[in-house]
């Protein structure tokens, strides 16, 4: 889409004249389209679940979402539930009864900390993610 003349002696947007490029560095993320809604999905997943200690929930909500988001991402498009649904798979809570404290150590203090966050979702090998199998996610 062309945007218009710019007004006399006023500079065109740069975001208008080139795409940026991605950011590739670890610690920078992958942007996908509406990557806000994986933490919608993941607190409707999550509060299915059932915490041994509640206050662990806010923190494993965070962190499956942060990581489906990355899912989305590496696809190519914004979150879908088969995408929060992979992230609990991976980390093992899709089918347990209580998340207990062993599945929720690597989540602890994950909502209070960017750089927690990130080194959680660096962790995650993207490869691994992409490639889950299809029966896992009905």
């Amino acid at each position: 889409m062309e945007t218009g003349t710019p007004e006399f002696a006023r500079k065109p947007k740069p975001g208008l004249l080139h795409a940026l490029p991605a950011p590739g560095q670890a610690g920078r993320g992958t942007q996908a389209p509406g990557e806000g809604f994986a933490l919608t999905i993941a607190a409707r997943e999550c509060a299915k679940l059932k915490f041994e200690h509640e206050h662990d929930r806010h923190d494993v909500t965070l962190g499956v979402a942060l990581v489906a988001a990355k899912r989305a991402s590496l696809i190519g498009r914004g979150p879908q539930l088969g995408d929060v649904q992979a992230a609990l798979n991976l980390f093992g809570m899709r089918d347990v009864a209580l998340v207990d404290d062993r599945l929720s150590q690597p989540f602890r203090g994950l909502a209070h900390s960017y750089v927690l966050q990130r080194r959680l979702v660096d962790a995650v090998d993207g490869d691994e993610l992409v490639a889950t199998p299809a029966h896992a996610l009905q």
